[in-house]
């Protein structure tokens, strides 16, 4: 297996070539999670794997709780299914909550603190309520948490991995937050190993070929936890060594004959570029600060045959959706006129009409 075997194979796993799923739920339940600190491409995210959707639809089932965005694994905002919602966090609160400490202490964070905001938006959300976090800020000040050095979101979070709090429903555009509980019912609780070997399980599933250390990157769980849950699922998988690294990936996986010229574009943060520790397979080293930034930023990527070949950036105005690419190299126009149809499935995605311009 080479690294073009591994880009291949996951573009399919990912879902992002030959995608199966009908449902915006099914296929976030397929990945277990998909990072979304940006709202907006996260929900392409979903998108581009379902083909037909729209931004409407996809939101519309975030706005419905049968997908929760919430602070989740590594930390960082994710999107994840109703149904996994408490046992992930549960599972991963624990080292959230101890990588938080150091800078929990420099804002003068205790838990005594964290219990007591936790208290109060608790008791702000009760009978339905959804709170923009604009509306949060101004809570949290008038009993006594002002917003220094970013402390609302260090509260925010706390309140959202142990799940108090997550994702509401839109409201005049804007995001908001809920009470979990009462727009998802705890489920059963698993035993911590059943619970890391089900996540590790979805991973390799869903993100192989991938390695142990692209389990422990993704999972944001302690190294040992993370090869006791490969030791635990492991006999439900294979292996393959490719440049001294062992991949696992589902038995099952059949990779379809390669498509020449499949063009696709990915959003920031997108799972098939940052879900893994090693990136090369699909980004080659010397392109890497191209497309992640030094500050650790992703940028919205076009991937022609599993291999990042440049970046895009957007612009709205109006009815119109402005598209502006950089290539990494100097691409053929077969490869160019496929890159203007994947863009048209992106304007088609937010109901644009798109206007290209090249570099």
């Amino acid at each position: 297996m080479n690294l073009n075997d591994i880009a291949h194979l996951r573009l399919v796993n990912q879902q992002i070539r030959k995608p199966q799923f009908k449902t915006g739920n099914e296929v976030v339940s397929w990945l277990g999670a998909v990072q979304a600190q940006d709202y907006n491409m996260s929900k392409w995210a979903v998108g581009v794997r379902l083909p037909g959707s729209t931004d409407k639809t996809v939101e519309s089932v975030i706005n419905s709780g049968e997908i929760i965005r919430t602070h989740v694994l590594r930390p960082t905002w994710h999107l994840v299914s109703a149904a996994d919602i408490h046992w992930m966090l549960e599972l991963s609160a624990p080292q959230i909550k101890s990588l938080a400490r150091s800078r929990d202490k420099e804002l003068g964070l205790t838990e005594a603190a964290f219990s007591k905001s936790n208290s109060i938006i608790e008791k702000a959300l009760r009978d339905g309520q959804h709170f923009t976090r604009e509306e949060m800020v101004k809570l949290l000040a008038v009993n006594g948490f002002v917003n220094e050095n970013n402390r609302v979101s260090h509260l925010l979070m706390r309140a959202e991995i142990e799940g108090i709090i997550a994702s509401g429903n839109i409201k005049n555009g804007k995001q908001t937050y809920a009470l979990l509980p009462d727009r998802i019912p705890k489920t059963k609780t698993l035993k911590r190993d059943e619970a890391a070997a089900k996540l590790a399980r979805r991973y390799f599933t869903s993100h192989g070929p991938a390695t142990l250390k692209d389990f422990i990157w993704w999972s944001g769980l302690p190294v040992k936890e993370c090869r006791q849950a490969i030791e635990d699922i492991k006999t439900g998988f294979v292996s393959e060594t490719s440049g001294g690294e062992t991949y696992w990936l589902a038995p099952s996986v059949i990779a379809p004959k390669i498509e020449k010229n499949h063009v696709v574009v990915l959003p920031a943060f997108d799972e098939f570029i940052i879900s893994y520790k090693s990136r090369t397979a699909s980004l080659p080293f010397e392109n890497h600060i191209r497309a992640v930034l030094i500050n650790g930023i992703f940028l919205p990527v076009i991937v022609h045959n599993g291999k990042v070949i440049g970046i895009w950036k957007r612009s709205v105005k109006n009815d119109k959706v402005f598209l502006e690419t950089e290539y990494f190299g100097s691409p053929d126009e077969l490869i160019k006129n496929k890159m203007i149809a994947a863009f048209a499935s992106y304007a088609h995605f937010i109901g644009k009409t798109p206007e290209i311009i090249t570099s």
